[in-house]
């Protein structure tokens, strides 16, 4: 009885090396210094981030999810893999993309939150310029 597994089977491809080449100690370092890069230009970006404006969001959005993708394509063989398997990433991207921005929409996160202005007993904003109230 023979014990190897019948010709074009995943297993017959990982014992007999037909699969795919595997990436060098280089590549992953090159990725490795990729990811370091992005980092820094996020970490960057918070010293940055009143010139940036309303581009700051979607700017950390791009590069989070170019990261994920890098880490989930590099360092989980995801590049080699079935089709399939990249589509079920991929979905997952998507949703929790989805819900982070869900969640940051529901928490008022973008544009000026007006429902939690303390107002005065006379019903002005309690902030508000002293001179602009006198006029």
């Amino acid at each position: 009885m023979s014990t190897t597994a019948a010709p074009g089977t995943a297993h017959e491809e990982t014992v007999h090396g037909a699969g795919h080449a595997h990436p060098s100690d280089r590549n992953y370092v090159m990725v490795a210094v990729f990811l370091a890069v992005v980092t820094a230009a996020e970490v960057g970006l918070y010293y940055v981030e009143e010139q940036m404006g309303d581009l700051l969001v979607p700017v950390l959005l791009a590069m989070m999810v170019v990261k994920f993708f890098v880490v989930a394509a590099w360092f989980m063989h995801l590049r080699f893999d079935s089709v399939m398997f990249r589509r079920f990433f991929l979905s997952g991207l998507v949703l929790a993309t989805a819900v982070y921005l869900a969640a940051m929409t529901a928490m008022q996160m973008f544009g000026d939150d007006t429902t939690s202005t303390i107002l005065n007993p006379d019903g002005t904003p309690a902030n508000a310029e002293v001179g602009s109230l006198q006029e």
